[in-house]
């Protein structure tokens, strides 16, 4: 036995085998003790963590087919993207500086119903998932139309996602009414549910002023059925609660509360606008609340109460929106800004911590769409949803702190790595699983081709 302790081989061969290790000089956990671990590394076998720890324990237990070296570098859960609408980054600029309504209404509804189609939605897909992974995205909440294209790009560029079926009582580009809509929508999560590790078919329904009462009970009923979660634009606007409390005489939250659409599992984006007791509807029927500041302060939507809805035990997210309406799909820059937009609308600096904008984006805001025991911290068991950031940019010296680092200073350009579910996604700082020359030129002959016809509309 003496022998065997001293002799490397056979140390070599006590060591397990594994597919990969990927060290960083800070290992920033997002685990319940938010644990930071210097010269760490986390060990990953067929997609999933196997072993956090400093990195000569892990070097004991383990040897890995492929290693990502941790110089310079830090290792943190990947960033989720609470609520966007992907292919919209075909939309990018078409229409700034409005009002939501006008904006949507006279501007976006029309573009979608004359341009969008399945190719349209795959090529705007593809390049949102290039500029996520390229930012440290690896999980995304979308919803658009034409829902099983999105899906079969998921499957391809290898993200995580929930890929909501857009329900809407307007023509649009896959349907021409709420009923042929929510057929679509059932076909779609009947055809997805539980076929792929990394994608979650959900139901998309709009809106209460573009869906009426019975339509969006109607679509909580097909998701219970199927057992499926929904996201949902909600609160966003005053004109929203105006409209609720015209048709229905309460506000938005209150509407929904009372259909009963909060039985089942429930994503709400932007929620800027609930009032006290709407917040402790939130929090009772645990509904996941998504927050969207740069798109909120585009349209001046207004400020979401976040720190209230904190305060009410709300799981709350980070989330870009659409390309069109923010006009990027940067959660480094949703996060410095949504943390800041806070702390100057209570006008308290205290309030709202980076280490608990940290946890919107990552291990938050897994519990608020529902996925918080298998991403959103680094712990043995979860999926291995991680990235790398690199910390040789003048912007990161000196580090006295990396969570206010990674808050106040990082962008995507310090993204290094990006593994999904244990597959590299895209490594010194290049997107691996994107044909980047063939989506950026596709993308350019379409625009020029929508620019020209938005002209006619």
């Amino acid at each position: 036995m003496s022998l065997c302790l001293l002799n490397p081989e056979a140390i070599a061969e006590d060591r397990s085998s594994i597919d990969l290790i990927i060290k960083g000089d800070y290992i920033v956990t997002m685990n319940d003790a938010d644990q930071i671990i210097r010269q760490g590394a986390v060990a990953v076998e067929s997609g999933t963590i196997v072993a956090v720890g400093p990195f000569v324990d892990i070097d004991r237990r383990y040897r890995a087919k492929e290693t990502l070296s941790g110089e310079e570098r830090l290792v943190m859960p990947g960033l989720i993207n609470g609520h966007s609408h992907a292919a919209m980054t075909l939309l990018r600029g078409i229409a700034d500086d409005l009002s939501l309504n006008e904006w949507l209404n006279d501007y976006i509804f029309p573009a979608e119903r004359t341009f969008v189609d399945p190719e349209f939605v795959r090529l705007g897909t593809e390049l949102a998932c290039w500029e996520m992974v390229r930012g440290g995205t690896t999980t995304f909440v979308d919803m658009y139309y034409h829902s099983e294209t999105i899906a079969e790009v998921v499957d391809s560029c290898g993200m995580r996602a929930f890929v909501s079926a857009t329900v809407i009582d307007q023509k649009s580009p896959d349907a021409n009414d709420a009923e042929e809509s929510l057929k679509n929508a059932v076909r779609f999560v009947t055809k997805w549910q539980g076929k792929h590790p990394r994608i979650t078919p959900i139901f998309g329904p709009h809106a209460n002023y573009t869906l009426n009462a019975s339509q969006l009970r109607a679509t909580r009923d097909a998701a219970k059925k199927l057992g499926a979660p929904i996201s949902i634009h909600m609160a966003e606007s005053m004109f929203e609660v105006e409209y609720a409390r015209d048709n229905y005489g309460m506000g938005s939250v209150s509407m929904f509360e009372s259909i009963d659409f909060f039985d089942g599992p429930t994503i709400a984006a932007h929620m800027v606008w609930p009032s006290e007791q709407e917040i402790r509807i939130l929090a009772e029927r645990n509904v996941g609340v998504i927050y969207n500041p740069t798109s909120n302060m585009k349209t001046a939507a207004g400020v979401a109460p976040i720190v209230r809805m904190l305060e009410e035990g709300v799981a709350v997210g980070i989330g870009t929106d659409g390309a069109a309406s923010n006009n990027d799909l940067d959660m480094w820059e949703e996060m410095r800004i949504g943390g800041l937009l806070q702390k100057v609308n209570r006008m308290d600096p205290k309030v709202l911590t980076a280490k608990t904008v940290l946890s919107m984006a990552t291990r938050m805001g897994a519990d608020a769409i529902g996925l918080a025991d298998s991403i959103g911290s680094l712990e043995s068991g979860k999926r291995a949803d991680l990235i790398q950031i690199m910390l040789d940019d003048v912007h990161h010296l000196p580090t006295y702190d990396v969570i206010s680092h990674l808050v106040y200073v990082t962008d995507e350009q310090d993204v290094d790595s990006v593994i999904v579910d244990g597959s590299i996604l895209m490594r010194d700082g290049r997107p691996l699983r994107i044909d980047r020359e063939r989506v950026r030129q596709a993308a350019a002959a379409l625009a020029q081709n929508i620019q020209i016809k938005m002209k006619e509309l």
